[in-house]
């Protein structure tokens, strides 16, 4: 039996309901959030960067510490003290873009696309966070 369609947002304009709207509304967002990034060093104090709820609640690392000074290095060239910023999530960015630029592609080519993982896949993708999240804040 075929899956149910997915329920369309009837509030939204027509315009926000096509399938290339929300992945050129996170990139635009993105990029936007790379300029500003651009010239904020998050490495300084007295920016406006949003620090880490988990961090802030528990004190300990998430998997994605250190991300915001891993884009910052990126963008200037500093790719030794990216590694240093957050590893896991150094390695794991090539694959999120590719994700992200498949959305925006079948979006722009008129399709809706989620990817789909497979069960084991997911609780891989836990299990090493799990496991950086632990490893990061032994040291």
């Amino acid at each position: 039996m075929p899956a149910a369609p997915r329920p369309v947002l009837r509030w939204l304009p027509p315009a926000l309901r096509r399938p290339e709207a929300a992945p050129l509304a996170v990139c635009a967002a993105g990029l936007a959030g790379a300029g500003y990034l651009y010239v904020t060093d998050p490495h300084e104090p007295g920016h406006l960067l949003p620090g880490c709820p988990f961090r802030f609640v528990t004190g300990l690392l998430c998997p994605a510490c250190g991300g915001t000074r891993m884009v910052y290095d990126l963008m200037h060239g500093h790719f030794g003290q990216a590694w240093l910023d957050n590893r896991m999530l150094l390695l794991a960015a090539p694959f999120a873009l590719a994700l992200l630029g498949r959305w925006a592609l079948e979006g722009l080519r008129g399709r809706r696309w989620r990817p789909r993982l497979r069960p084991h896949t997911q609780a891989l993708i836990l299990l090493l966070a799990v496991a950086w999240t632990v490893a990061r804040n032994l040291r």
